[in-house]
C-alpha cells in the first residue's frame, strides 16, 4: 500500500474522530445546560408558586421556613395563585426537550401535568367556591403539622404555630366571601367535622406543646387558640343557620371536566365509558372469586352470609391498633424470604387514631414525614377508631371495615410493602427534586392495592405465613378481594356520580350491593367520592401496574425478577405509569 495514502487516510480518520468526539462534548454539553437550566426552573416553580400559595404543604415537605405562614383563602389571593400558574406554564411549555435525558423529560413532563391540574382546579372545579370543609379542616391540619412531628423544640413549633393561629380568623371571613351555593352534601360533611375540630384546638393542640417553656408564647398561644376557637364556633353557627339552607349547589364536575382531571393528574386519556368497561370486567372478575371462595369457606350459606360471618371477626375496638401493629413482623418476614421488595429501612411506622379533620371520609392511611424533613423522620400509620357518641349498629358496621381479611389487606396497603415502603424509597433514594415533591395516584395508591393482591399471590395469608390455618387462609383471601370490590366500587360510582348516571343514595346503594360493603362504610365512601371524583386511581392504578409485570415479563423471559421489576418501580418515585412504562419497557404502548 502506498505510505502516503496510508498517512493520509489515518489523518482523515482522526479528523473525523476528532470532529465526532467534539460533536460529542458539545452534545454532552448542551445536555447538562438543559437539564441545569429546567432544574432551575423548576426549583423556582416550587419556591415561587408551589409552596408560596401552599405553606402548609412546604411543613409537610419538610421545608421548616413556611411554619409561620398560612394559605391565604381569599379570592385575590386565589387569583394571584392562577395567575402564578399560567406564567410558569408558559415557561415550562416554551422548555424544549431534545436535549434532556429520558428521566428528566419525564420531570418536564410531570411538572406540566401538575401546574394543568392546578389550574383545572382552580379555575373549573373551583372547590373554594363550594366546600365549606376545605376552611375548616384546612386550618386544623395547618395546626396538625406542626404538632405532629417534634421537628423543633416545643416553643420554636408553638411561636409557628401562634403565627398561624393569628391568620386563621381571616380564612372564616375569606370562606363566607367566596362560598357561593355549595352542595349540600359538602356544608353536611363540614358540620359532621367541625365538633372534632373545635375539640382539636381546644384539647389535642395544648396537649401537643404542654412541653413549651416560654411563658410569654404560652400566654399569647393561650389569646390566639382562644380567637381560632371562637372563629371555628362562629363558622359552625354560620354554616348551619345561614349557609346550609342555601346549599342547592351540584357537586358533579361532568365528563369533559372528568376526562381533563384524568390526563392532567393522571396521565390517562382513556375514554370513560371504555374505563366504566374495564371497571365492571374487574368488579365481577372480583365478585365470581369471593362467590367462589364463600363456597369454599361453607356450602351451606349464601357469599351475603359468609362475609356477614367474615365481619363480625374483628378486634375488639381498643385493640386495633395493636392489633395492626402485630402484622407489620410477619409481612416484614415474608418479604425478605420472598424477595419481594427491598425495604430501605428497619424502622417500623408508628399506630395512631386518624386525626378529626378527616375521620369522616378515611378509615386508614399513612402519614410520612416529608422528604426533607430532616430532625423528625416518624412515620405515621392512621386509624380511624369509632367515635364515643355512635349507636352500638354505627359501631358495629365501622368495627366490619376491619376484620380479619381487611386488617392484613389495609396493613400491606398502608405500610408493608405499600406506602410506607415506597416512602422510604423517596427518601433514601436517588430521586430529584421534581420527583420527590409531584407524584400521582395512580401510582402512589396504585401501587398499594396492587401490593394487596400481589402478596397473597406470592404466597402471603397461606397457613404458617399470616394464617393458622386453610380457613382462616381463605377468609384472608376474601378481605383482600371485599377491598377489591370497595375500590371497584369506587372505581365505577366516580364516573357514574359525577356524569349524572348515578344518584348520591344510588352509589350508596352500590358500595352495599356490589361492592360488598356495610351501609355505614357506603355512606362514607359515596361522600369522599362528591368531592373526590377520581378516586378510581386505586383500580385504575393496579390494572396498569399490572399489565407493565405481565409485559415486562414477556419481554424478559427467564430473566425476569418480581424484586427488580419492583426496585425499579419504586426508583420512577410517584411517575404517572405512562412515564414508569416507558423508562421500563422502551416504549409508548398502551398502559391498559
Amino acid at each position: 500500500m502506498n505510505h502516503r495514502f496510508l498517512t493520509a487516510v489515518l489523518v482523515c480518520c482522526a479528523v473525523f474522530s476528532g470532529a465526532r468526539m467534539t460533536t460529542t462534548l458539545h452534545a454532552e454539553a448542551a445536555a447538562r445546560d438543559a437539564t441545569t437550566a429546567f432544574r432551575s426552573l423548576a426549583a423556582d416553580f416550587f419556591e415561587q408558586v408551589y409552596f408560596r400559595f401552599a405553606p402548609t404543604v412546604g411543613t409537610q415537605a419538610g421545608l421548616h421556613q413556611y411554619d409561620p405562614q398560612l394559605e391565604d383563602y381569599s379570592r385575590a389571593a386565589i387569583d394571584r395563585q392562577i395567575e402564578a400558574l399560567k406564567t410558569f406554564e408558559a415557561k415550562f411549555d416554551a422548555v424544549s426537550d431534545a436535549g434532556l435525558d429520558e428521566s428528566t423529560r419525564g420531570d418536564l413532563t410531570m411538572v406540566r401535568s401538575s401546574i394543568r391540574g392546578e389550574l383545572l382546579e382552580l379555575g373549573t372545579i373551583r372547590p373554594w367556591e363550594k366546600n365549606p370543609d376545605n376552611y375548616s379542616s384546612g386550618i386544623a391540619n395547618s395546626a396538625f403539622v406542626l404538632m405532629e412531628r417534634k421537628f423543633a423544640p416545643a416553643d420554636d413549633r408553638l411561636r409557628s404555630l401562634i403565627a398561624r393561629e393569628k391568620q386563621m380568623p381571616a380564612v372564616f371571613a375569606a370562606a363566607k366571601e367566596n362560598l357561593k351555593n355549595p352542595p349540600r352534601v359538602y356544608t353536611e360533611i363540614a358540620l359532621e367535622q367541625l365538633p372534632d375540630i373545635v375539640s382539636f384546638f381546644q384539647k389535642d393542640v395544648p396537649e401537643a406543646f404542654a412541653d413549651a417553656k416560654d411563658a410569654a408564647t404560652i400566654s399569647e398561644f393561650k389569646k390566639t387558640n382562644a380567637a381560632v376557637i371562637v372563629s371555628l364556633q362562629s363558622y359552625e353557627k354560620w354554616l348551619k343557620s345561614d349557609l346550609l339552607p342555601r346549599s342547592n349547589g351540584d357537586f358533579r364536575i361532568g365528563a369533559e371536566t372528568f376526562s381533563k382531571k384524568l390526563l392532567c393528574d393522571e396521565m390517562v386519556d382513556t375514554p370513560l365509558d371504555k374505563l366504566l368497561t374495564i371497571a365492571y370486567a374487574d368488579l365481577h372478575k372480583n365478585q365470581a372469586e369471593f362467590e367462589r371462595i364463600a363456597k369454599e369457606v361453607d356450602p351451606s350459606k349464601t357469599p351475603q352470609e359468609v362475609l356477614a360471618e367474615l365481619g363480625a371477626i374483628h378486634p375488639a375496638p381498643d385493640q386495633l391498633l395493636q392489633t395492626f401493629r402485630s402484622t407489620f413482623d410477619g409481612l416484614i418476614r415474608f418479604i425478605h424470604e420472598k424477595q419481594i421488595i427491598t425495604i430501605p429501612s428497619d424502622v417500623q411506622p408508628t399506630l395512631e387514631e386518624t386525626p378529626p379533620f378527616m375521620r369522616a371520609t378515611t378509615q386508614a392511611s399513612m402519614d410520612p414525614p416529608g422528604p426533607f424533613e430532616k430532625n423528625s423522620t416518624t412515620a405515621y400509620f392512621n386509624v380511624t377508631l369509632p367515635e364515643k357518641n355512635w349507636t352500638p349498629q354505627h359501631i358495629a358496621e365501622h368495627m366490619m371495615a376491619f376484620n380479619q381479611g381487611t386488617i392484613i389487606s389495609t396493613s400491606v396497603h398502608e405500610a408493608y410493602p405499600g406506602h410506607y415502603v415506597q416512602f422510604l424509597w423517596v427518601r433514601y433514594g436517588d430521586l430529584s427534586q421534581v420527583r420527590k415533591i409531584v407524584a400521582v395516584a395512580t401510582n402512589v395508591e396504585g401501587w398499594a392495592h396492587y401490593c394487596e393482591q400481589m402478596m397473597l399471590d406470592e404466597g402471603y395469608g397461606q397457613p404458617g405465613t399470616g394464617a393458622r390455618d386453610a380457613r382462616e387462609a381463605k377468609l384472608i383471601r376474601l378481605g383482600q378481594l371485599q377491598d377489591a370490590l370497595l375500590r371497584d366500587a369506587r372505581f365505577i360510582v366516580g364516573i357514574k356520580m359525577h356524569t349524572g348516571q348515578m344518584s348520591f343514595d344510588q352509589a350508596v346503594d352500590f358500595f352495599v350491593s356490589d361492592g360488598y360493603q356495610s351501609r355505614s362504610v357506603g355512606t362514607v365512601e359515596t361522600k369522599r367520592g362528591t368531592s373526590d371524583p377520581t378516586y378510581l386511581y386505586y383500580t385504575l392504578g393496579k390494572l396498569q401496574i399490572m399489565k407493565l409485570r405481565d409485559d415486562l415479563q414477556k419481554k424478559q423471559g427467564a430473566s425476569f425478577s418480581l424484586q427488580h421489576f419492583h426496585d425499579d418501580f419504586m426508583r420512577q418515585g410517584g411517575a404517572p405509569i405512562k412515564i414508569v412504562r416507558q423508562t421500563l419497557m422502551g416504549d409508548d404502548s398502551p398502559t391498559l
